[in-house]
């Protein structure tokens, strides 16, 4: 026995009054998986159990309890299936199917390449299994080589739904580091957001690596191989295995396009794509087998309390066979016996096994249970009323949903479809529709903040946004907003915060910043710089008349009714230079009466000095120069010429 087992406290333990712990046998980042015996039922089982040192974790055990839920809603034979979950004192574990044999990870070390028929089958199995996920609206998230159970008896399955999601649930940026880098698609780099096409991305990843034996992406760091997966295209397989057929070539390229609306939307049509390759290659799939080489057996396991060490190399590559199952034998061997003649005793024994199987499927058998009927998009009493018909009872839980009606339903637990007892109560979800959320002041924030937050609050924002000129307000600043129910209505403002609901649409008016100043400059020069801000310019212009402006120069822009945004037309004031008025005629006047026509003209009289010791009487005008009549800016001077009278 190995130290570690030795000193491991649980080897032995009996957990919850049932499950005695037998032998550990893998150890991960989240919990420790032990083979042990389920006394109840007297079958072997595998007992997840959670890490201590998270126990006192209410995400981790969320996440756990999450595992067990999102995998006991999928009966399908490619799944591993999960019996019970619960809580022993501190310690809370998962119980799920005993499967020995290997992981595909085991066999790609030990064979490094797969062979078309092995690939082939693998995929065919780990696409129905994930088919059935996706059909349930589950998304794996972390589907990858060590995920995909290859048993000793043939079986192959996908488990380990630790990381599984509805596919209706936000996804944290922060949750997506918890998948293996090397199978990220790129949506969950650059947006950190994950539904059934990143798992496709995934098994596209995992198909290269079987056909090649290596993967497509490498580098020293984890984010040098995530920035590979969010820049380049995964190549051919066949560039670096050329038997790889064509078919399989496409359907690698096709599963890990970079544009996840380029991808099958989810397994079931990835399926269907493999399968009809299958039928062109003339390939199957068969059972896959995993043969142990010096494993101590089962039996040997329970009865010492010890898990054998095995090495990936101590089992045998798994191979394609095309072994008589034991259903064609039979067949075979009573078709034989037909043609011997002993038909009769045949149907006798046909006809005395179908009634005893009869009595014990419809007595205590899967015929005494019912299946849980498809209510979802009805009322509640709608579906408490269907139910009732199954002999079923309804209990009623609500939601938020973006997509499904208020007051509809939205899913079932059990699923639609699931077998189970008459009177089983089923948890019947209602959507009460979006959810009501409340936003704080947006403006003041630059709009790709305010866009963020909007996003985190899962309120839409339109494309295009108002755009005001303010020159008291920096450029892309919110200055107002509001927000249009997504049922219509009248919008609600929402500048200084407001109550929402998700999915609502906000209407952001942002700042264009200051309008140009265009002052003293030319026309051509104004015309420029308020075109590239996207304003107008009419081609009529208001002239001023202005003394310290030089004439045709720019005074600025006219004042114009309300904000004025990109894509208005504004005019431009333009200098005519100062004002011109007339000078008034003064010829014949005295020089005093000339001087003061002049001077309330706004013009400034002059005149020869010695005129001032003539007595006014005894002057008249009888030149002027600037002449009478002519346009002169006030303030000019006008040059007076007199002679004596009598």
């Amino acid at each position: 026995m190995s130290t570690s087992q030795q000193t491991d406290p649980l080897i032995g333990r009996l957990v919850d009054g049932r499950y005695r712990v037998r032998a550990r046998i893998a150890r991960g980042g989240m919990a420790t998986v032990y083979v042990a015996t389920d006394l109840r039922l007297e079958r072997r089982i595998a007992l997840k159990v959670m890490h201590g040192h998270l126990s006192d974790d209410s995400i981790f055990q969320s996440r756990f309890i999450q595992e067990a839920r999102a995998a006991a809603r999928l009966a399908d034979p490619h799944v591993v299936n999960v019996f019970d979950q619960g809580q022993d004192g501190d310690m809370a574990y998962l119980v799920m199917e005993y499967l020995p044999g290997i992981t595909l990870r085991d066999l790609l070390r030990e064979q490094r390449r797969l062979t078309v028929p092995q690939t082939i089958t693998i995929m065919d199995a780990v696409l129905s299994g994930l088919a059935a996920a996706h059909r349930a609206g589950i998304v794996h998230r972390d589907v990858k080589p060590e995920n995909v159970l290859l048993a000793e008896d043939g079986r192959i399955k996908i488990g380990d739904f630790g990381l599984a999601r509805a596919t209706t649930a936000n996804t944290a940026t922060g949750q997506m580091l918890l998948g293996t880098i090397a199978y990220l698609a790129p949506e969950l780099v650059t947006r950190g957001s994950a539904d059934a096409r990143s798992d496709i991305y995934a098994l596209g990843i995992m198909l290269y690596e079987m056909l090649t034996g290596e993967q497509p992406y490498k580098g020293e760091q984890p984010m040098q191989i995530a920035y590979q997966h969010a820049t380049d295209s995964v190549p051919r397989p066949s560039a670096k295995n050329p038997g790889v057929p064509e078919p399989l070539d496409e359907l690698v390229l096709w599963a890990t396009e970079r544009d996840p609306d380029e991808r099958p939307s989810d397994a079931r049509e990835m399926l269907d794509r493999l399968r009809e390759i299958e039928r062109s290659l003339g390939v199957a799939p068969q059972v896959v087998r995993t043969a142990p080489i010096g494993v101590v057996s089962e039996e040997d396991v329970l009865d010492s309390g010890e898990m054998t060490k095995v090495l990936p190399g101590a089992f045998t590559a798994p191979t394609v066979t095309s072994d008589v199952d034991n259903s064609t034998r039979l067949r075979r061997r009573t078709q034989r016996n037909a043609a011997k003649g002993g038909w009769l005793v045949t149907v006798v024994l046909l006809l005395a096994g179908l009634a005893a199987g009869a009595g014990w499927w419809f007595g205590s058998g899967p015929g005494s249970q019912v299946a849980v009927p498809d209510v979802i998009g009805m009322t509640f009493a709608d579906a408490e009323a269907a139910l009732a018909i199954e002999t079923l009872q309804a209990v009623e839980d609500g939601e938020n949903n973006l997509d499904v009606p208020a007051g509809q339903v939205i899913r079932t637990e059990p699923t639609p479809g699931s077998r189970v007892d008459q009177e089983t109560p089923v948890t019947v979800f209602i959507s009460r529709g979006p959810a009501e959320v409340s936003l704080t002041p947006l403006a003041g924030m630059s709009e790709a903040q305010a866009r963020e937050y909007l996003d985190q609050n899962i309120v839409r924002v339109q494309d295009e946004v108002a755009r005001e000129f303010r020159d008291d307000v920096e450029r892309d600043v919110v200055l107002a907003a509001s927000i249009t129910p997504r049922d219509g209505g009248d919008p609600v403002d929402c500048t200084e915060g407001c109550a929402v609901r998700q999915d609502d649409v906000a209407s952001l008016t942002v700042s264009a910043g200051a309008v140009p100043d265009v002052g003293n400059t030319s026309v051509e020069s104004a015309t420029r710089a308020l075109d590239e801000v996207g304003l107008l310019v009419a081609s009529d212009t208001i002239g001023e008349w202005r003394s310290d402006i030089d004439k045709g120069r720019v005074l600025g822009v006219a004042d114009v009714e309300g904000p004025l945004r990109p894509g208005d037309t504004v005019t431009l004031v333009v200098s005519k230079g100062p004002e011109l008025f007339a000078i008034p005629d003064v010829t014949g006047k005295t020089r005093d009466a000339a001087a003061e026509a002049l001077r309330a003209a706004g013009f400034e009289p002059s005149y020869q000095g010695f005129w001032n010791a003539v007595p006014n009487p005894l002057t008249e005008v009888t030149g002027m120069s600037p002449g009478a009549g002519e346009w002169y800016p006030r303030g000019q001077r006008v040059d007076l010429t007199m002679n004596l009278t009598g």
